[in-house]
């Protein structure tokens, strides 16, 4: 452990402003590292563990669709196992001295699929496909979960295309000053979003934590009231934060 530490977790990988969650700082990386003890002896590469963390994303969604508390604590419990190896992956490649761009690609294209099928399937879950809770199925829930998830999506995809964009223009990766707005009020704005959090519900794991909530909710009156509401602010989140992300990179330095 003292060995693999200083290598895997080196200085600057927990304090990063936009890179690390706050469950990786909490917890995760600890648990990580006990696990790293045992993957870095192994013929397992870290883009292996990659693909993973991907499956695991995408099966959490698939588990909303189990009706009933037992989907929620599934799919709330899938997405610990993809925190986790969204943490072990990097880790390994690290130790190996194995880091590469299709590693970094993979990586993002996993937050994209795990995050996108969490929300799907949280919409999925809301209008009740087996019908276990109402006559029939509701797809107008479907529909604001599948939203949820394309603005979760763009989101990410917003602040990833200013890298494009740089590279495209022959200039260097952005660094972390240039994200604030040059405009005082909309720097002011944007220190209020951030302080609240809001835009943190869409991510995996808040999300599958709300589900898990709603599902709680919803058991004693046995049906998905709160499910749907649960559903409907995410998207209202998730298009009102790509918006504003949208704005605020527009207004930022991170195009000059």
């Amino acid at each position: 452990m003292a060995e693999l530490r200083p290598v895997v977790h080196p200085a600057g990988v927990r304090d990063r402003r936009s890179g690390e969650h706050w469950a990786g700082r909490l917890y995760m990386r600890e648990v990580s590292l006990r696990c790293d003890r045992y993957l870095v002896g192994t013929r397992i590469t870290a883009n292996q563990l990659t693909g993973l963390m991907i499956a695991a994303g995408v099966l959490a969604g698939a588990a909303l669709l189990v009706p009933g508390p037992a989907g929620a604590l599934l799919g709330a419990a899938l997405v610990q196992v993809y925190l986790l190896l969204d943490c072990v992956d990097g880790e390994v490649a690290r130790w190996r001295r194995q880091t590469s761009v299709t590693g970094v690609y993979l990586d993002r294209v996993g937050h994209y699929l795990a995050e996108a099928a969490l929300l799907t399937g949280f919409g999925l879950r809301a209008a009740d496909v087996w019908h276990r809770a109402g006559p029939a199925a509701r797809w107008e829930w479907a529909f604001l979960g599948a939203l949820a998830a394309l603005g979760a999506i763009l989101i990410k995809a917003e602040t990833d295309l200013v890298d494009v964009a740089r590279a495209r223009s022959g200039l260097p990766p952005v660094a972390d000053a240039a994200a604030v707005p040059r405009s005082r009020r909309l720097a002011l704005a944007r220190r209020a979003a951030a302080a609240l959090k809001v835009h943190r519900l869409v991510g995996a794991v808040e999300a599958s934590l709300l589900v898990l909530a709603a599902a709680a909710a919803d058991g004693p009156r046995g049906d998905l009231a709160a499910t749907r509401l649960g559903v409907a602010v995410l998207a209202a989140v998730a298009v009102a934060q790509t918006a504003a992300h949208l704005v605020s990179v527009l207004a930022s330095s991170r195009l000059t």
